[in-house]
């Protein structure tokens, strides 16, 4: 059932202060992570009452529904943050307004987005989606490929690279959601040597924003507890 207006407000306020809890007990600077309010299947009235308390920066994972939300609420107030899978067709309706990529796996797409970002828009922010756990059912490029994808990328104007995302396989053991991130971090880290724009690290949702927190999150997408259960599509 979804939030209603003061709800999502209160939620807010929760969220940011579990963050900023987690950020002092593994000794992080608050300030330097951000909460993306996961929107996908959410109505642009809840989208507003998080804007309203502040939250400026939405994921949205299917892009039909998140070009029209777009093209509702405009981009003046917000930061829109694509963080789905991404087919090749649907390449230029994303890059042509949204502000951030998450998803980026492989070279076809990135090609196809760089192609399609227009001429009077910065370049495109992205992040290269690792499958840090060779799961068959997820996207994102094998953690062994990812420099090669990496250089692909810079080669486009039109991208800037920022870093890795990681969606690990579900873990209820503290130890072993650690161990995932911790790799993501040490791929982060890795291209963070060759490549100066790379400074993010997109990872951790409710269920494991504790350890995304310790193991470096920059960016944490949080949905559910912000906006109530999603709807089905």
């Amino acid at each position: 059932m979804s939030n209603s207006t003061n709800e999502i407000s209160e939620a807010l306020k929760t969220v940011r202060t579990d963050i900023t809890r987690l950020a002092e007990k593994y000794d992080r600077d608050p300030d330097t992570i951000n909460l993306l309010a996961v929107s996908k299947t959410k109505p642009v009235e809840q989208i507003k009452a998080a804007s309203a308390s502040g939250q400026i920066a939405f994921g949205e994972n299917y892009p039909d529904e998140g070009v029209e939300k777009i093209g509702v609420l405009g981009k003046e107030s917000f930061e829109w943050h694509f963080i789905g899978a991404i087919q090749s067709r649907k390449a230029a309706g994303i890059t042509q307004h949204f502000d951030w990529v998450h998803s980026v796996d492989r070279l076809k797409v990135a090609s196809r987005l760089a192609m399609s970002r227009p001429a009077n828009l910065p370049a495109l922010q992205i992040c290269l989606q690792v499958n840090i756990d060779n799961e068959p059912s997820k996207s994102g490029v094998a953690p062994e490929q990812i420099l090669e994808l990496a250089e692909q990328c810079a080669q486009f104007e039109q991208l800037n690279l920022r870093g890795v995302m990681a969606i690990p396989k579900p873990q209820t053991d503290f130890k072993l959601q650690r161990d995932a991130f911790r790799r993501v971090r040490e791929l982060q880290e890795s291209l963070k040597q060759q490549f100066p724009t790379v400074d993010t690290l997109s990872m951790g949702m409710s269920a494991d924003l504790e350890a995304a927190i310790a193991e470096g999150a920059t960016i944490v997408r949080v949905g559910t507890a912000i906006f109530g259960a999603r709807a089905t599509r």
